[in-house]
């Protein structure tokens, strides 16, 4: 992983785990560490931010963040999401709230605490190799199809994590995620 989004991403981390509130990293942090390694513009989190948590939440990150306060607030009122940027790097990090949806709860349930940093040695959640595939393809589909970034993350995944992805927890939730005839050609295009 690229070393400025990654440290910026855990000064977040680092805020979200001293307020106790669940989160996990997806996006292409996430698709790198399990697959390929790209160049990517922000990060990715899901955190299971509540409204009592957010004045707490704003005030540790503000002395190095751009943040707003009624945006988080109004993301946690929609189920939406709100974006940080790191004043000195202008690194964006977009922060998804939980959904009440069973695809996010799973993804949740399922969170693994990975080693992302070994200088100095630092761990994080991170959604499964699984949950990334499924989320990427979602954001493909609903994206039109048509980004090519977002379609080589899926397939880097799939080639680096052959023979170790649960198939059927992915076939399940491609059924249920409306995006089973993307996750067979996936399958398909990464065994060639």
């Amino acid at each position: 992983m690229l070393p400025e989004p990654l440290a910026v991403t855990l000064q977040v981390v680092e805020v979200l785990e001293s307020l106790g509130i669940p989160y996990w990293i997806g996006g292409s942090l996430a698709s790198a560490f399990y697959g390929v390694a790209r160049s990517t513009l922000d990060t990715d989190l899901v955190a299971d931010l509540k409204p009592e948590q957010v004045e707490s939440f704003v005030s540790k990150l503000e002395p190095t963040f751009f943040i707003d306060l009624e945006m988080v607030l109004d993301a946690i009122l929609h189920q939406g999401s709100f974006n940080i940027i790191h004043r000195d790097s202008m690194f964006k990090v977009d922060v998804f709230i939980l959904k009440a949806r069973p695809f996010e709860q799973a993804q949740l349930q399922r969170r693994i605490r990975q080693t992302v940093s070994i200088d100095p040695e630092r761990a994080a959640y991170v959604c499964t190799s699984e949950d990334i595939i499924l989320a990427k393809l979602e954001w493909y589909l609903l994206g039109g199809e048509v980004s090519e970034r977002q379609w080589r993350d899926i397939i880097g995944v799939l080639k680096v994590q052959s023979g170790r992805v649960d198939n059927e927890y992915l076939r399940r939730w491609a059924v249920f995620l409306g995006v089973n005839p993307l996750l067979e050609r996936a399958i398909v295009e990464s065994s060639n």
